[in-house]
């Protein structure tokens, strides 16, 4: 331990610059994610005919091998930060969409009954009724989303993104357990930092004393 402690000081400033450009890939693809996401899971609330293709579809790149599509991203995009972050934003859409709409489909009938009957627009109940009371399982897919990102953006090294995958895989050519471990030990702990920061905001920004049944 006191060697990795050693080494992990050597190599602060570089672990340090890693570390913004990890941040920095999974920010990118989880706002584009988001500004994407909500929207799209609101829209299938509307056309419920249409959700299960549309989910079935987003589903399918979960299945995909993430270094599959990394490789498959290369003759499209090239190597560097544009693929990468194309691929986490595709990996990021469906525990966004998938929560955005069960937790609108989630929220009580009586509910929306009693807006419309206080002369609600559909505009008014999205935003005043079912979307603060969606937030909680919104947020959750968020959540979700960021923690696979930041496990995923670890292997965007191997196309030239940057990211503390570097340090992963740069250990893992040179058979030095301290290099990995500089990479492996920030990335975990970045995830952890995230959801938490994640958690609070959804404290802050949920209703109070509102529930949704789901």
């Amino acid at each position: 331990m006191i060697e990795f402690f050693v080494f992990f000081q050597s190599r602060l400033l570089e672990i340090g610059t890693l570390t913004l450009e990890h941040i920095e890939l999974t920010g990118i693809a989880m706002c584009m994610a988001i500004v994407t996401g909500v929207p799209a899971g609101i829209i299938l609330t509307r056309y419920k005919e249409s959700s299960s293709v549309v989910l079935g579809l987003v589903s399918i790149i979960q299945t995909i091998p993430s270094l599959a599509l990394l490789g498959f991203m290369i003759p499209l995009f090239g190597i560097g930060a544009k693929p990468a972050v194309i691929v986490l934003f595709l990996y990021a859409l469906l525990p966004i969409i998938r929560n955005t709409f069960t937790g609108i489909e989630g929220v009580e009938s009586a509910l929306i009954e009693a807006g419309r009957g206080m002369g609600m627009t559909n505009f008014q109940l999205l935003h005043m009724v079912e979307l603060p009371l969606a937030l909680p399982v919104i947020m959750a897919g968020i959540r979700t989303s960021t923690v696979i990102n930041v496990g995923i953006t670890t292997l965007c090294a191997l196309i030239g993104a940057g990211g503390l995958g570097q340090l992963i895989f740069r250990g893992i050519s040179m058979v030095n357990a301290n290099m990995i471990l500089a990479g492996a030990i920030p990335a975990a702990l970045l995830a952890l930092f995230l959801d938490y920061l994640l958690g609070q905001m959804e404290k802050l920004l949920s209703p109070k004393g509102l529930k949704i049944s789901i």
